[in-house]
C-alpha cells in the first residue's frame, strides 16, 4: 500500500502578514487547467481573422463546439437567455477538463470540495442575484413564504441545499473515482495492473466525467433560469 496517495498535498507555503497560507496540489492543478484554457483561447481568437464563410478544419470544430453550447443553452433556460452559453460554456470547459486530468496524471480539481463549492457558490449568488433583478426585491422576498408563511423556514434551508447538494455531488463522485483508482495501483498484484486500469480510468475519468460535468452545468442552468422566471 506504499503507493495509496489521493490525497491534497501542501507544496508551499505564503507568507503574508503574521498569515501563512499553502498552495496545494489543487491549486497548481487549477492553475494548470487554466493555463490549457488560456493558450486555447488565444489560438482561437487569432485563428479568427483565419475563418471562412465556408468553414472547414479547425473552423468547423470551433463553430460546432459554439453552436453546441448555445443550442444546449437555449433548450435549457429558454432562447431569451442564450447569452449565458459563453459562461456556461467556459464553466463546462473548465470542469470537464479538470474532471480528465486523472487521464494525465493530475490529481483533479474536483476531487476537492474547494472548488466544488466554489462553483456552487458562483450558481448561488447567481440564482439570488438575477431572481431579485428578474423579479425586484419584494416578489422576491415574498417567494420564500409561499405558498403559506409557515414553509418560511423550509424554503430557505431548500435555497441554501442547492449550493451544497451541487457541490457535494461532483466532489463526491470525482473524490471516489480517484480514491478507487488509488487503491487499484496500490495493490500488489502486477497482472491486475495490466489492461484493466484503461477500463476503470474509461468509467471513472472519462464517463464519469463527462456526466458530472453535463449534470452540474444543466443544474445550475435549470437553478437560474427557474429564479429568473419567479
Amino acid at each position: 500500500m506504499e503507493n495509496l496517495d489521493f490525497y491534497n498535498h501542501n507544496i508551499f507555503p505564503i507568507q503574508i502578514g503574521d498569515n501563512q497560507f499553502w498552495i496545494t496540489t489543487t491549486i497548481v492543478n487549477t492553475w494548470i487547467i487554466m493555463g490549457v484554457l488560456f493558450v486555447f483561447a488565444i489560438i482561437v481568437r487569432l485563428s479568427l481573422k483565419k475563418f471562412e464563410d465556408i468553414p472547414k478544419g479547425f473552423q468547423n470544430v470551433i463553430e460546432a463546439i459554439v453552436d453546441i453550447f448555445y443550442s444546449f443553452t437555449s433548450s435549457t433556460m429558454g432562447e431569451k437567455n442564450k447569452g449565458f452559453a459563453p459562461f456556461y460554456g467556459s464553466m463546462f470547459l473548465f470542469i470537464l477538463l479538470a474532471n480528465l486530468s486523472g487521464l494525465v496524471g493530475l490529481r483533479p480539481p474536483t476531487a476537492d470540495i474547494a472548488t466544488t463549492l466554489s462553483l456552487a457558490l458562483m450558481t448561488f449568488f447567481m440564482v439570488q442575484g438575477y431572481g431579485i433583478k428578474s423579479n425586484g426585491i419584494g416578489k422576491y422576498i415574498k417567494g420564500f413564504f409561499e405558498p403559506i408563511p409557515f414553509l418560511f423556514p423550509l424554503n430557505v434551508i431548500g435555497e441554501l441545499a442547492n449550493p451544497v447538494s451541487l457541490s457535494f455531488r461532483l466532489f463526491g463522485n470525482i473524490l471516489g473515482g480517484t480514491i478507487i483508482m488509488a487503491l487499484w495501483y496500490s495493490m500488489p498484484w502486477i497482472a491486475l495492473k495490466i489492461g484493466l486500469p484503461a477500463v476503470l480510468h474509461a468509467y471513472f475519468d472519462v464517463f464519469a466525467g463527462v456526466l458530472q460535468t453535463f449534470i452540474f452545468v444543466m443544474l445550475s442552468m435549470t437553478f437560474v433560469s427557474s429564479a429568473m422566471e419567479g
